[in-house]
């Protein structure tokens, strides 16, 4: 396979394990590595003992720096993209840069990997034949409730990100918003003390108030009413596709 000037690597999301031998080779083989969080990075390049430059990519600099990149690759240069942890771009930085990229014609193209969402979403027992994922959950009240309420209605699984120390005030309104809804917390995914906890918003409020949650979080919520198996017959609730 021919070379690319630019690389969107993805990262593990906990293990250092689960990075293919296809991104650490790229990994060597490019100039420079961008990263939001540069100390990141160099953890996972010197388990891989590679030695290379690094850059700080983020939503703060990247009008200034995305035209930096773009002059370097056309003077020969060739760079990676890699997320402080799982597949660039989703709820991190690079989104500019790849619409500069290809509105320049430069060539890029992707190493897959992990990513929380579709990790948690396996692992939820929620009907992963169709997802809407939010993002991180809004910090303002009004913001965080609104899309909560949007999610209520949702005729499918709705997947975000949050914070340890945001998810209690988010699992209150939750159980006032969502009621009974099955919610999902997947937390430390791939990590030693991975955990998936299940029930309503009630429950899983109590469980961590009792033990404050640690690490990377990932919320999940169960669609409302019937929708489409995976096969495209129409399945109930449990995701068990039914005979008419």
């Amino acid at each position: 396979m021919k070379p690319y000037p630019f690389y969107l690597v993805s990262t593990p999301i906990g293990n250092l394990e689960d990075l293919s031998a296809r991104a650490a080779e790229t990994l060597r083989t490019v100039d420079c590595v961008l990263a939001e969080d540069t100390r990141k990075a160099r953890v996972l390049l010197d388990h891989l003992g590679i030695r290379v430059q690094v850059r700080s990519y983020h939503d703060h600099n990247q009008e200034r720096m995305t035209p930096l990149i773009i002059r370097e690759i056309k003077e020969g240069m060739r760079f990676a993209l890699v997320a402080d942890a799982g597949t660039p771009l989703i709820s991190d930085p690079g989104y500019l840069l790849v619409r500069r990229l290809a509105a320049e014609g430069i060539p890029f193209t992707a190493i897959p990997g992990a990513c929380a969402v579709t990790t948690a979403l396996a692992l939820s027992g929620l009907p992963p034949d169709r997802f809407t994922f939010y993002g991180y959950v809004p910090r303002k009240k009004g913001e965080r409730d609104g899309l909560l309420r949007e999610a209520a209605q949702n005729p499918y699984t709705s997947i975000f990100y949050e914070s340890p120390h945001r998810l209690l005030a988010t699992l209150e309104a939750c159980a006032e918003i969502l009621g009974e809804r099955e919610i999902v917390v997947a937390r430390e995914l791939t990590k030693l003390h991975e955990e998936v906890s299940r029930g309503a918003a009630a429950e899983l409020l109590a469980r961590f108030t009792a033990t404050a949650p640690r690490g990377e979080l990932t919320l999940l919520v169960r669609g409302l009413g019937r929708r489409r198996g995976a096969r495209g017959r129409p399945e109930d609730d449990d995701g068990a596709d039914r005979s008419d």
